[in-house]
């Protein structure tokens, strides 16, 4: 192998309210890393940067464990594989899929990764958007914690995300009403030009909750940014609504996250809020795959990636969840592959 280093990048500290330039830390190290039984080295191309993130820096009980200090920071990834230990089932040239973490190179378990081989009429781009994570969260969030009908009105929040955007061209598919909620003129455009919602509300506008009120009672509402807008919602259902809690983007960087104020309507309304983690369903993706890839081969999914090039990129990358820069999906691009990501 011609190169003789590799970067990786790594938690200096936790971030107390926001990430600043001393969370993380670039480290150059020696590329002497070898694969031992049932591994694989893997030369990472691709890396997600999600919402979630921000979570994993917190020393506190969760889903998962928190990132450490001096531990190479956690993300999603797709990578080829460069070198097999002894008994690997990889090849040299597969690519796969597995918790990389911001790094060029990585020895992986056999057990932590996925062979990727996208489907016709996908890429494999897809498998860290509508075909990964950010799709099973929006499809199980959807119909197992909303239980959407067709009929219904569905409120999506951070609905120009990667999670968002998808949940609204699912509630489509279903038969619901959707309105659409995201942080921009441009941003409203593209979900109602492009994905087709019924209506996209700009919480930066003046009028956002008159509008909002407009567009009557919500059965079915995905919440991806908490805070304020949650619980204005909560003043927006009908009888037996249900709140699928995904995410609290808005509330992340905060050392206290607002209470919420409106929550006797859940009373009221016989409604109910739920929280849920898409690890949960792992079980159930192979379906879910399919079914979206199906979709995404015939045109009626339709996805948008945003693409930051370089692994030095990656802090101020994901800076960009919590401004709103993206549209779409956010991703690192860490090197060139040989394989078929055309997006």
């Amino acid at each position: 192998m011609a190169q003789n280093n590799y970067t990786r990048i790594v938690l200096q500290e936790r971030p107390i309210t926001n990430i600043v330039p001393t969370t993380f830390r670039s480290e150059v190290l020696p590329l002497y890393l070898e694969p031992k039984d049932a591994q694989v080295l893997v030369k990472v191309n691709w890396l997600s940067l999600d919402p979630a993130m921000r979570g994993w820096l917190r020393d506190t009980r969760s889903y998962l464990p928190p990132v450490q200090i001096g531990e190479v920071m956690r993300a999603t990834g797709l990578g080829t594989v460069v070198k097999t230990g002894s008994g690997s089932q990889f090849e040299k040239g597969d690519m796969v899929q597995a918790t990389l973490g911001w790094t060029e190179y990585a020895v992986m378990n056999d057990k932590q990764c996925n062979k990727i081989i996208a489907p016709e009429g996908t890429d494999a781009l897809d498998f860290l958007n509508t075909l990964g994570l950010p799709g099973m969260t929006a499809y199980f969030g959807l119909k197992d914690i909303g239980k959407l009908k067709k009929g219904e009105t569905l409120v999506v929040s951070g609905a120009a995300g990667a999670v968002g955007s998808l949940a609204c061209q699912l509630g489509k598919h279903m038969g619901a009403k959707v309105i659409a909620i995201a942080g921009s003129a441009e941003k409203c455009a593209w979900l109602e030009k492009e994905l087709g919602v019924d209506k996209a509300l700009n919480y930066k506008s003046s009028s956002f909750y008159e509008d909002w009120k407009a567009q009557g009672y919500l059965d079915v509402y995905f919440d991806n940014v908490g805070g304020d807008i949650l619980d204005f919602a909560l003043n927006r259902l009908n009888k037996g609504a249900r709140i699928a809690l995904c995410g609290a983007i808005s509330q992340y960087n905060s050392t206290k996250p607002k209470g919420l104020q409106s929550y006797m309507s859940l009373i009221s309304q016989r409604a109910k809020i739920e929280g849920f983690i898409v690890f949960d369903y792992a079980s159930q993706f192979p379906a879910a795959v399919k079914e979206l890839a199906d979709a995404l081969a015939a045109g009626s999914i339709k996805r948008k990636f945003h693409i930051v090039e370089g692994l030095e990129k990656a802090p101020e990358g994901l800076l960009m969840l919590f401004s709103g820069e993206n549209t779409g999906k956010l991703v690192i691009k860490v090197a060139e592959d040989d394989h078929n990501s055309k997006l």
